[in-house]
């Protein structure tokens, strides 16, 4: 593999990783179910597409022909990860689970 693809690849790779990080850290550290949400919906999707698009450079590249594989995983990720988070807020929703909310006297 050339150097370019590794440097590509291992830049995916990175940013993946610190994306999902992220998305940990906003599903640990925000107050309520909905704002946890957020945090895994967004930034770990992007951050499971950088991975999955870094397998795509690498292995398109070490092998001469398109790998396909993991630009399917990127589609299902992107279209199952907002049903699923739709899903989880409608349930907190039906239980009446309490959201975070400021003090609306501070002025």
């Amino acid at each position: 593999m050339s150097v370019a693809g590794e440097i590509v690849v291992s830049a995916l790779v990175v940013l993946g990783g610190v994306f999902c990080l992220l998305g940990s850290i906003g599903l640990a550290r925000l107050p309520d179910v909905f704002m946890r949400l957020h945090g895994p919906g967004k930034a770990t999707t992007l951050g499971v597409g950088c991975v999955a698009l870094a397998s795509v450079v690498h292995f398109s590249v070490r092998l001469n022909s398109p790998s396909l594989g993991g630009l399917l995983i990127i589609l299902f990720v992107a279209i199952t990860t907002p049903v699923s988070a739709h899903l989880v807020a409608k349930a907190a929703l039906h239980r009446r689970l309490p959201q975070w909310r400021r003090d609306r006297d501070e002025s």
